[in-house]
């Protein structure tokens, strides 16, 4: 598991990308406020728009996520706490005025990185910058 891509993996890299090409700023690996070790991929921090692109093993995608046959009760015990993480992590950061965008590995990044737009876009309002008057 050391192995494994914590950060910068080729789906978060592609629609880092793409967002960038797009004019939008962001944070990467953004610590998630009140919360110790846990990480906002993409973090748009003035508008609190935080985005994470989940892999579908670690985070029990419907469609792709397997089970290993070995050790299998260790596994599910170490999935199953990866989930409840995520929904920790999701309802913190909602509690706090974030509003949370979360996207799995296989979806197409061009469609990602446009309702990532919409929503920094949304939340910057009709001034176009910030969300401070």
């Amino acid at each position: 598991m050391s192995r494994q891509a914590r950060k910068d993996t080729a789906a978060e890299l592609t629609v880092r990308r793409l967002l960038h090409a797009a004019g939008l700023r962001y944070r990467v690996e953004y610590p998630v406020p009140g919360l110790a070790r846990r990480r906002i991929d993409i973090a748009f921090t003035s508008v609190k728009v935080a985005v994470l692109i989940d892999g579908c093993f670690w985070h029990g995608c419907p469609e792709h996520a397997t089970r290993p046959k070995s050790n299998a009760e260790w596994w599910r015990h170490k999935l199953d706490r990866n989930m409840a993480r995520d929904t920790e992590t999701t309802e913190h950061l909602v509690e706090a005025g974030w509003e949370v965008l979360r996207f799995w590995e296989h979806e197409a990044p061009a469609g990602v990185a446009l309702r990532i737009a919409a929503a920094v876009e949304q939340r910057r309002g009709p001034r176009g910058r910030g969300s401070n008057p």
